[in-house]
């Protein structure tokens, strides 16, 4: 079992997020934005990253994965940060042969925590927003 796939840790979790805001409506406002605007590129990011190793420009794709564990990360997506780690690691020791399964292990955590995010959001909408 990968690191990424470890059920320990979690695909998506805002809840330490909320607490440390205040737990209130407030924060819930202010924590749905964050969640709106982290998933807002859907999956553009990784069309970009995958192109950018396509064409073998390696340190562009590390740059965008590094962006997004960083955007996505703070949504207590700790499976996605681990599969990031995992295939920015192999992209910066230039290990082509498992970049592929790196990329398609961190595009399915991904997937999972747009699917999760959605579902809270959906189910923690204040009226009006």
């Amino acid at each position: 079992m990968t690191e990424a796939m470890n059920p320990e840790l979690s695909i998506f979790s805002v809840d330490t997020l909320l607490k440390y805001m205040g737990n209130d409506d407030k924060a819930l406002t202010i924590v749905s934005k964050i969640v709106r605007d982290a998933c807002a590129p859907g999956m553009a990011p990784f069309e970009q990253a995958g192109a950018a190793l396509r064409e073998e420009r390696l340190t562009d794709a590390n740059k965008i994965f590094h962006s997004l564990r960083g955007s996505i990360g703070a949504l207590g997506a700790k499976r996605l940060v681990a599969a990031s780690l995992a295939l920015e690691k192999s992209i910066a020791e230039r290990q082509h042969d498992a970049i592929p399964a790196l990329f398609a292990a961190l595009e399915s955590e991904y997937q999972l925590v747009l699917r999760d995010a959605d579902a809270w959001l959906k189910g923690n909408a204040l009226p009006g927003i």
